[in-house]
């Protein structure tokens, strides 16, 4: 079978597992991949840090002023293991953008129309020869509208909580409550599905993917059976 070189979108709710299925296929098929959420979480992780963020307001003009001189750059390094890490201003932010002080802001940022365009601009220049796996929110709809093959991934809100909530567990976090998670995976949605710039939102050629109920096996073969379907010359 010959089979072509494609773009893949893959968007979906938070917590669905979007970056580890997109890394997953991107092995297994030699493509690409682009993690856009640790793109504005890295952009998210940069504002606070330089307190651009209080009380959950953002100083969306020094924002702005950072962005166009560069000095927010976000790169993607690969590791030993086969793995990729977000790389903000030459360093390794992996471990800091998945914490909750960032999940908690991160969709404040994100709808902010400027980091969008800023962003969505680096993205669509890391896809233009296809070949690529990236997931996010507005991929299929704002990204790559033409995309040859799009995914949206759900799952229940608890079932994604009970997800990110052993994953803080595993990195060591024993204060955050599986309540304060599910408000926090909720508030997300709310959020990301209502924000004026790019909200989240099914495109209309997107397969569905509700993976509540699926072991990671299945959900990836359900991904590369797809992918083959829609490679094929």
């Amino acid at each position: 079978m010959t089979l072509k070189k494609i773009t893949i979108a893959i968007d979906g709710h938070s917590s669905t597992g979007k970056s580890t299925m997109a890394k997953t296929l991107a092995r297994r098929i030699g493509y690409a991949y682009v993690d856009t959420g640790a793109m504005y979480r890295a952009v998210t992780l940069f504002a606070l840090r330089n307190k651009l963020i209080r009380r959950g307001k953002v100083d969306e003009p020094a924002l702005k002023d950072h962005l166009k001189r560069g000095d927010i750059v976000i790169t993607f390094r690969p590791t030993k293991e086969g793995k990729s890490v977000t790389v903000l201003n030459g360093k390794n932010v992996e471990r800091y953008i998945r914490s909750m002080r960032v999940s908690n802001v991160v969709s404040i940022i994100a709808a902010i129309g400027f980091v969008r365009k800023a962003m969505v601009k680096q993205q669509q220049a890391m896809g233009k020869d296809k070949g690529l796996v990236m997931d996010g929110r507005d991929i299929g709809t704002v990204v790559f509208p033409d995309a040859e093959m799009k995914v949206f991934a759900t799952a229940s809100a608890e079932v994604r909580a009970q997800r990110r909530y052993d994953e803080l567990r595993a990195k060591g976090d024993t204060t955050t409550t599986f309540e304060e998670v599910l408000a926090n995976v909720t508030e997300r949605d709310r959020i990301d599905s209502t924000r004026k710039e790019s909200p989240l939102r099914q495109a209309d050629d997107a397969v569905v993917l509700d993976n509540s109920h699926m072991t990671l096996e299945e959900q990836d073969e359900w991904l590369y059976n797809l992918y083959l379907d829609r490679a094929k010359n």
